[in-house]
């Protein structure tokens, strides 16, 4: 079962900025790194665990930094295919998430598009906010993954708004 959904904590913009600071000093001073994931949505209920966006210029960029951001309590690991991603953790509790992507991607990442979409655009962000509700009780009855139950709501979301920017439709999937 996932970790519960908890209300939206206002702190949250301040447990990014934190986190931003420490990967941009153990990485590249210049990364722009954004704030992504329900804990970047106000009012939203979320896991509590800090998402991060971080542009690179290549997969040359962020291996250039993994040893420093590993020593300084980052790792590598995550089912995540299209791009990087490292994990921070607290007494064995996942507490932040860094999603690495290239300049050359960066405009259509699904995660950045979704975010800007949900705090646009209010109904959809309700709408997320109950399939995330409903796919902690799936999960919960064992029908079926917090992730998976929550996809087919995300997938819809991200396709309207990919469609506004006039970029194609993809598969939110990447696991």
């Amino acid at each position: 079962m996932p970790r519960m959904l908890v209300a939206y904590d206002p702190s949250w913009p301040e447990q990014f900025a934190a986190a931003a600071a420490q990967l941009r000093s153990h990485g590249d001073p210049d990364w722009v790194i954004e704030h992504i994931g329900s804990t970047a949505i106000p009012g939203m209920r979320a896991k509590p665990i800090i998402d991060l966006a971080v542009r690179v210029e290549d997969a040359a960029d962020f291996e250039t930094h993994r040893s420093a951001l590993e020593r300084s309590g980052w790792r590598q690991g995550s089912s995540v295919r299209s791009h990087p991603v490292m994990l921070r953790e607290r007494d064995g509790v996942r507490t932040h998430i860094a999603h690495f992507f290239t300049a050359a991607d960066w405009d259509a990442v699904n995660q950045r598009i979704l975010r800007d979409w949900l705090l646009e655009n209010p109904a959809d962000a309700d709408r997320y906010r109950h399939a995330k509700c409903d796919a902690v009780a799936a999960a919960a009855r064992g029908t079926s993954s917090y992730s998976a139950a929550k996809t087919p709501v995300i997938q819809e979301i991200v396709d309207r708004a990919r469609t506004a920017r006039g970029l194609p439709r993809v598969e939110v999937s990447d696991k």
